[in-house]
């Protein structure tokens, strides 16, 4: 049996200093993420989305980033998942995005609003027909008897909406709104870069260097 406590690896395909770093986070991640796809890491899009509910407990689940600019980073769900209720009551928010080949962990932090309904609609119709009827068939976080469920729904509202199903109420965008970034650059001796960057109050990003 493996011994997961030997398992151990050196990291040493990069580094991260404040010289050759962006003083935007933005821009430094937007370079991160067009070298992760240009590496064709698996799914470089993935990120781990964190939230907390009424009972102060966090949960995690992995979500698709579709979008991101100066206002924040977008993704679309179902607002009735437990994320979304738990967004609903509580609206701060952590995401991750782990590149494992290229030995680097983005982290944002911030608070989360939906995005407005024209964006959703427009979204919503460029997915492909089966991701617009899975949208209806699920109950996202529900109970449900079995996979059954989902194959009925799915034929139900494909004979309901056949080639033109509208966005469905309960299906829609969020944008998390960054407070703080942080980029972790893995290195030799398990000494990693890790950046910080914390807005300013007169504007502009205050960069700093956290030990690892």
């Amino acid at each position: 049996m493996t011994n997961i406590a030997d398992l151990r690896k050196s990291y040493e395909r990069h580094e991260l200093s404040e010289s050759a770093s962006h003083g935007d986070p933005l821009q430094q991640f937007d370079q991160w993420l067009h070298e992760a796809i240009a590496a064709e890491v698996p799914e470089p899009n993935a990120m781990t989305l964190a939230t907390v509910g009424s009972d102060l407990r966090p949960s995690t689940r992995v979500v698709l980033i579709k979008g991101y600019d100066a206002q924040g980073i977008v993704w679309y769900t179902n607002y009735a998942s437990r994320k979304g209720q738990e967004l609903a009551g509580n609206p701060y928010a952590a995401l991750q995005f782990h590149w494992v080949e290229l030995e680097r962990v983005v982290r944002i932090e911030g608070v989360v609003q939906k995005v407005s309904s024209e964006e959703s609609d427009a979204y919503f119709h460029t997915r492909p027909l089966d991701s617009r009827i899975g949208a209806w068939a699920s109950p996202q976080s529900q109970v449900i008897s079995g996979r059954s469920v989902l194959v009925a729904n799915a034929a139900k509202y494909g004979a309901q909406f056949l080639l033109q199903p509208p966005r469905p109420p309960h299906w829609g965008g969020y944008r998390l709104q960054p407070e703080q970034w942080q980029f972790w650059q893995g290195r030799k001796s398990r000494l990693h870069d890790r950046l910080r960057y914390t807005p300013q109050a007169g504007g502009g990003w205050l960069r700093e260097r956290l030990a690892p």
